[in-house]
C-alpha cells in the first residue's frame, strides 16, 4: 500500500544527551577523531551498518536506547565533553584572526566574508555532492578555512541524487544508479523566513516559467555550505529536476544549473545575509567556470543602484578570484551562444545589456569558435585575480589562454598559481595520527610538526604500515563479496575472496575518475609482463584500482570493462581488484593502506591531483608521470618518476614507452627495495646493501620518513588556503574595498581612465627607437642608452609604461619560439625625458648587458594605473618594429 502523506519525523533526545544533535549536524565530526568515536561507540554495529552517519544512527535509536543513552554517566560526560569542544573550536581565535588578520587589521578588524563558489562540495560520504577532484578539493578548501578561521562561505548545489552509485555487470560493464537522496535525513538545515516558511531565491526562465530554489546550509566546522535546491513545489516537473544530478542532462539543463549556482548562489548570499545578519561577501572565488554568472549578478546588482556597465564591471573585478583547473579546452563548459542569449532576453540581468553578457564569453580570439559562450573565458574576464593549481598547472593555462591576451608572451599572461594541497586531518588515518599523538603530543600533531616522524623507529613504522595494509585487504575483501554479489554471482563462486590480497605484500593503489587521459589501462599494455609481476613467486605486487566514469563517456567505461576483465581472470584476481563506487569512505581506507601510489595520466593534462598527496601524508610513496603536483614536489628521493615520453610520438607509441619505463621501475627499483633485496649497486645513494637481516626494508623506510618530512607542510591544505589568503583573498578584499568607498568613487574614476586609455591605446605608437653605447664588441657589463620615440597621441606619460625588454635572442626558429624571439626577459622601465610636441614623448634608460651571447632588446608601451592587478590585465600592449 503507498502511503497517502508523507513527513520527516525529526529525533528527540533527552536533554542529557541533547548535544549529540549539534554534533551531528555540524560535520566537524567527520575529520574529529574524539566526536567520531563518540558515535560509533553509541552502537559500534549499527554505525557500521549506517555507513558511519551520525543523522542516520540516531534516528535508528528507540525511546528506550535513547533513555539508556541518556542515563549512561560516561556517554553524558563524553557528550558534554564533546560539545564544549565543538563550542570552543567554534568561537576561539584561530591563525587568520592571531597570526594575520588581527595584528595588522587595524579598523578591518572584522572582515567580511569569502565566498567560495563551487559545483560540486566532498566533505564526506554522508553528503554525496561530489563525483571526483574538485569537489573533494573544495571540501578540503572549506574544512581548512574553518580550522584556520577563514571567515570562508561555501555555494553550492544540492542534487537529489548526487552523482551516481556505480556497479558492475556480470560482463564487467558499468552501470549507474541514482538514489534519491532526502534532505530532511540529511546534516542539513533549511534556510526559513521569520514567519517559517522555506526561504526562495527565484530566476526568470524563457517563455515566462519562474525557477524558484530552497537553500539548505550544512555546517562545515565554522563555514556554513549554502546549496540551493529546485526540487520545490512552487516550481514545474522541469524546473524542479534541474538540480537532480551533478553534471546530468545536456544543454539547457546544465545552463540553468550554473545560472542557478552562479546568479542564485549570489542571491541566496544575500537571503542568508538579511536572516543571520552576517555581511554581505566582500571576496567572491569561483572554483572553475561553472559559477562564472555569479559575476553578471553582482553586475546587475550595482547597476541597478545607478552604476554604469564599465563602473558596475571594474567593481565586480576588484573582488573577484577565479581558479582554472582544466588543462584541455575540451575540459571547459561551452554553452551555445544562442541558447545563453536566450536565457538573458528572459530578464535574468534586465540592466545588464545582453551584448555585454555574450562578450564576456566570447572565444573572439585565433582559432575561438563564435558560436559558443566559454564559461572559463568569462571567468577570466569576470576575475581580475587568476589561478592554476599546481605551478606546471599555471604555465599550462598561461599557454591555453594566451589568446586573451594577444601581444603578450605566454609566460606574462595574469595567471598565476596555487598549488592544491589536502586537509590532513580529514585524510591521516585515525592510526597514525593517534600514534603520533601518543609519541609526541596533540600540539605537535596539531603543529604539523612532520619532521618528527624521524624519530620514529624503524620496526614501529613498519608494523604500523602493515597494520594500515591489514585494514585495507580486510576492506578490500568485504567489498569485493559485495561487488561479486551483485554482479550475479553465488556464494559457492565466492570463496577465493576470503584469500583476495595477502597482508606481505607490496601494495599498489590507482583511483581516480576514468577519463580517457588518465589512462587506467596503461599498466595493462603488456599484460604478460604484469601477470608475470603479480605472480612472481618470491617478490609479487598487487593492486587496488577503483575509478568512475562518466555515464556518458563510452570510452571510459570501456576501460573499467577491459581492467575488470583482467582482474576476474581466476590467475591473478588474488593479486588484482577492481573496487566499484569509489568514493571518500572507501579512500579513507584505500590511500593509507597502499605502500605505492601509482598516477600515469598524459603529461600535462593532471592539473595538480591530490590523490598521492593523501598517501604520502600516512606513509606511501609516490610512483608517478612527473605532471601536475608531482612535476614540483618530486625530489628523487620522495618516489619515483615515471619518464615521459616525446609529445611528437604517436599516442599509441608514446603508451609503450611509458608502460615499458613503469614495468622497469617496478622490477628494477620499487620491488627489491620494498622488499629489501637491493644489492649495494642497486642502492646507490642511499647507502650499503638493503638486504634485511630483520625482515624489514629499512632503505624503503628512509624514503617514506624523507616522505613524509619534507612533503608534509607542502601537502597541507591548511598551506594552500594561506596562500589563497595572502596572494588572492585579502588583495581582492582591499581592491574591492578601494574601489566601492565613497559611493564607488574610485571605480568611477578608474572605469573612465579605462575607457579613456582604451580608446586612446588604438593611436599609440612606438615611433623609433636608437641606443647609444654599444661598442663593435660588446661586453658583459657595457651600458647601453636606450631611446624610445613614442606617439601617446592623447594619452598621458602617467597612463603608460614604456618598457625595454631584453634578454637572450633564439636564432632558429623552435617549436613555440620565432626566429629572433626573446627568452629570458628582463624588463627595464623607461622614463620620460623630453615632451616633443603633438602628443610625441621621449622615453630613455639605461640598460646593462648582462649576458654572453645572443642578445637582445625591444620596447613595448603597455597602460599604466595602480589598481591594476597585472600590466597585461587590459590585454593591450604597443610593440616596436
Amino acid at each position: 500500500m503507498k502511503a497517502i502523506r508523507r513527513f520527516t519525523v525529526r529525533t528527540h533526545l533527552p536533554e542529557s544527551i541533547a548535544g549529540l544533535s549539534r554534533l551531528a549536524t555540524n560535520l566537524r565530526w567527520s575529520w574529529h577523531p574524539e566526536t567520531k568515536n563518540l558515535f560509533r561507540d553509541l552502537d559500534p554495529q549499527a554505525w557500521a551498518e549506517l555507513n558511519q552517519d551520525p543523522v542516520a544512527l540516531l534516528g535508528s535509536f528507540d525511546r528506550q536506547r535513547l533513555a539508556e543513552l541518556a542515563a549512561d554517566a560516561s556517554i553524558v560526560a563524553r557528550v558534554q565533553e564533546a560539545t564544549a569542544d565543538l563550542d570552543e573550536y567554534l568561537t576561539q581565535d584561530r591563525w587568520f584572526q592571531q597570526d594575520y588578520w588581527g595584528p595588522s587589521a587595524g579598523a578591518d578588524a572584522v572582515p567580511r566574508p569569502i565566498a567560495y563558489f563551487s559545483p560540486e562540495f566532498g566533505i564526506t560520504a554522508v553528503l554525496p555532492q561530489y563525483s571526483g577532484g574538485l569537489g573533494i578539493l573544495a571540501g578540503d578548501h572549506l574544512k581548512s578555512a574553518s580550522d584556520l578561521g577563514v571567515p570562508v562561505i561555501g555555494v553550492g548545489l544540492l542534487y537529489q541524487s548526487g552523482y551516481f552509485k556505480q556497479s558492475l555487470s556480470r560482463d564487467a560493464w558499468q552501470m549507474e544508479t541514482y538514489p534519491v537522496l532526502d534532505p530532511d535525513n540529511l546534516p542539513l538545515t533549511l534556510l526559513k523566513e521569520p514567519d517559517g516558511s522555506a526561504a526562495l531565491v527565484t530566476l526568470p526562465l524563457p517563455a515566462g516559467r519562474t525557477l524558484h530554489a530552497q537553500v539548505w546550509r550544512a555546517d562545515v566546522g565554522r563555514v556554513p555550505l549554502l546549496l540551493l535546491d529546485s526540487n520545490v513545489p512552487a516550481n514545474d516537473d522541469t524546473a524542479r529536476s534541474i538540480t537532480d544530478r551533478l553534471y546530468g542532462g545536456e544543454g539547457d539543463q546544465r545552463l540553468q544549473q550554473e545560472l542557478l549556482l552562479g546568479m542564485g548562489g549570489v542571491r541566496a548570499l544575500r537571503l542568508h545575509a538579511r536572516l543571520t545578519g552576517t555581511g554581505v561577501p566582500s571576496v567572491y572565488h569561483t572554483n572553475e567556470g561553472h559559477a562564472g554568472f555569479q559575476g553578471i549578478e553582482r553586475i546587475e546588482e550595482l547597476m541597478n543602484e545607478g552604476l554604469d556597465w564599465e563602473t558596475a564591471l571594474s567593481s565586480v573585478r576588484a573582488s573577484t578570484v577565479f581558479t582554472t583547473h582544466t588543462p584541455v579546452p575540451a575540459g571547459i563548459d561551452r554553452f551555445d551562444r544562442a541558447l545563453v542569449e536566450q536565457f538573458f532576453r528572459a530578464g535574468l540581468a534586465p540592466n545588464v545589456p545582453v551584448e555585454n553578457v555574450l562578450a564576456l564569453g566570447a572565444e573572439d580570439y585565433r582559432g575561438g569558435n563564435p558560436s559558443v559562450h566559454n564559461m572559463a573565458v568569462m571567468g577570466l574576464r569576470l576575475g581580475q585575480r587568476a589561478n592554476g593549481v599546481a605551478k606546471l598547472h599555471g604555465a599550462v593555462s598561461r599557454e591555453m589562454f594566451k589568446g586573451l591576451w594577444p601581444g603578450f608572451d605566454a609566460d606574462e599572461v595574469p595567471i598565476s598559481s596555487i598549488t592544491n594541497g589536502v586537509h590532513a586531518p580529514t585524510w591521516v588515518s585515525d592510526t597514525v595520527s593517534a600514534r603520533a599523538i601518543e609519541l609526541f603530543g596533540a600540539s605537535a600533531v596539531a603543529g604539523h610538526d612532520w619532521q618528527r616522524v624521524f624519530d620514529v623507529p624503524d620496526e614501529e613504522l613498519w608494523e604500523m604500515r602493515r597494520t594500515l595494509r591489514r585494514a585495507l585487504i580486510a576492506d578490500v575483501r568485504a567489498r569485493l563479496r559485495s561487488s561479486w554479489r551483485k554482479r550475479g554471482a553465488s556464494e559457492a563462486e565466492l570463496a577465493w575472496t576470503d584469500a583476495a590480497l595477502d597482508e606481505n605484500v607490496m601494495t599498489i593503489g590507482f583511483a581516480r575518475r576514468v577519463p580517457t587521459y588518465k589512462r587506467l589501462t596503461l599498466m595493462l599494455r603488456d599484460p604478460a609482463r604484469l601477470k608475470r609481476l603479480l605472480t612472481d613467486p618470491e617478490h609479487p605486487v598487487q593492486l587496488v584500482v577503483a575509478g568512475k566514469s562518466h555515464p556518458a563517456d563510452e570510452q571510459g567505461k570501456l576501460m573499467i570493462q577491459q581492467m575488470v576483465r583482467f582482474t576476474d581472470d581466476p590467475e591473478v584476481r588474488h593479486r588484482i581488484v577492481f573496487l566499484p563506487n569509489y568514493d571518500i569512505q572507501m579512500a579513507s581506507t584505500l590511500m593509507p593502506g597502499c605502500d605505492v601510489w601509482l598516477n600515469n595520466p598524459l603529461r600535462p593534462l593532471e592539473a595538480c591531483g591530490t590523490s598521492g598527496m593523501k598517501v604520502a601524508m600516512n606513509g606511501g610513496l609516490n610512483l608517478s608521470v612527473l605532471d601536475g603536483w608531482w612535476d614540483e614536489m618530486y625530489d628523487g628521493e620522495n618516489g619515483w618518476a615515471i619518464p615521459t615520453a616525446s609529445s611528437a610520438a604517436s599516442s599509441e607509441e608514446r603508451d609503450d614507452v611509458e608502460a615499458a619505463a613503469l614495468y622497469d621501475l617496478l622490477e628494477k627499483e620499487l620491488v627489491p627495495r620494498f622488499y629489501g633485496a637491493e644489492s649495494s649497486d642497486q642502492a646507490g645513494a642511499a647507502g650499503p646493501s638493503a638486504a634485511s637481516t630483520d625482515g624489514i626494508p629499512h632503505q624503503w623506510l628512509a624514503m617514506v620518513k624523507h616522505t613524509m618530512a619534507t612533503l608534509g607542510p607542502a601537502m597541507s591544505a591548511d598551506r594552500m588556503v594561506q596562500d589563497y589568503v595572502q596572494d588572492l583573498y585579502r588583495p581582492a578584499a582591499e581592491a574591492g574595498r578601494l574601489l566601492d568607498a565613497d559611493d564607488y568613487a574610485r571605480a568611477r574614476e578608474f572605469a573612465a581612465w579605462k575607457t579613456r586609455v582604451r580608446d586612446g591605446f588604438r593611436s599609440v605608437v612606438v615611433e623609433h627607437v636608437d641606443s647609444l653605447g654599444v661598442s663593435e664588441e660588446p661586453q658583459v657589463g657595457d651600458e647601453l642608452q636606450v631611446s624610445a620615440y613614442v606617439n601617446l597621441d592623447g594619452l598621458s606619460p602617467k597612463d603608460v609604461s614604456v618598457q625595454a625588454v631584453y634578454g637572450r635572442v633564439t636564432t632558429k626558429p623552435s617549436g613555440a619560439y620565432e626566429e629572433d624571439g626573446l627568452l629570458d626577459t628582463d624588463i627595464l622601465e623607461l622614463a620620460p625625458a623630453q615632451d616633443l610636441g603633438d602628443g610625441r614623448w621621449q622615453f630613455t634608460g639605461a640598460l646593462v648587458i648582462d649576458r654572453s651571447g645572443a642578445f637582445g632588446y625591444s620596447v613595448r608601451v603597455l597602460p599604466q594605473h595602480e589598481l591594476l592587478a597585472s600590466p597585461a590585465e587590459m590585454a593591450l600592449v604597443v610593440n616596436a618594429g
